[in-house]
């Protein structure tokens, strides 16, 4: 996978292509596309730090795309839109957008503000990165197979049967998703990065971040009360995931 700082989506190619090679000039490697199925597509096959999204995509939602990025991805997304309607602002944080950027931008202004977030971001992934003083092995847990790992007050994990308990109901989990949230538990109380995961959860250097995401997902669903505000596995913005405690029952 190519990695970007920036993918830009937005239907005007004129606004779009001289925002990026402006961008591209202070080596902030960015790319374009300018619809929502080559958003997808690029978002499968790249590594991208952060979206730029423009509201109107043709006879698509720049809104609808911003959902949907956010059930895989969890990079900062910056919507950009000649829409300047109060109601427009409020849906585009509401459902995932960290900020809103009226055009016509000042493309000096619009990149010292990308650069500020992306340092952000960088500052929080290494913040998390250095509370991991371990090498990425497995904690010493004490965990056993037949041991019931306590999630919540409602939701339980039985190491023997691989299936969660809530209250009388037993809930299944597919192998990889049981896998997953075991290398959670076992790693509980640090970070575990999204790198971390792929290699010693999947094996496999060809999945991505998507894939990944979808897993959590799934498993929230399962778990969290509410899945969009997860209490159990929390994420760390562009870093990867991590289940601060558990409790052990038997």
């Amino acid at each position: 996978m190519e990695q970007y700082k920036v993918l830009i989506i937005d239907d005007d190619d004129v606004i779009a292509q001289s925002t990026a090679e402006y961008f591209n000039m202070f080596d902030v490697k960015t790319a374009y596309v300018t619809g929502y199925d080559e958003a997808v597509s690029f978002l499968d096959t790249n590594t991208v730090s952060l979206l730029l999204l423009d509201i109107n995509l043709g006879d698509r939602s720049g809104f609808d795309l911003c959902k949907k990025v956010r059930e895989n991805y969890d990079m900062p997304i910056l919507f950009i839109s000649a829409r300047t309607s109060d109601d427009d602002v409020l849906i585009a944080l509401n459902i995932g957008g960290d900020d809103y950027i009226k055009k016509p931008y000042t493309l000096s202004i619009l990149l010292a503000k990308v650069k500020t977030i992306l340092s952000r971001y960088e500052k929080a992934k290494e913040m998390a990165l250095a509370s991991n003083k371990d090498d990425g092995s497995e904690q010493e847990s004490g965990i056993t197979e037949g041991d019931i790992i306590k999630l919540t007050d409602k939701i339980c994990l039985d190491t023997g049967t691989h299936k969660l308990k809530s209250l009388d109901e037993q809930i299944s989990l597919k192998a990889m998703e049981y896998k997953l949230l075991f290398y959670l538990i076992l790693n509980c109380g640090r970070v575990v990065t999204k790198d971390e995961l792929l290699k010693n959860v999947w094996d496999d250097e060809f999945i991505g971040e998507g894939t990944l995401a979808v897993h959590i997902r799934h498993l929230r669903e399962k778990i969290e009360d509410d899945p969009k505000e997860p209490k159990v596995i929390k994420t760390i913005w562009g870093v990867g995931y991590i289940i601060e405690s558990y409790e052990k029952l038997q």
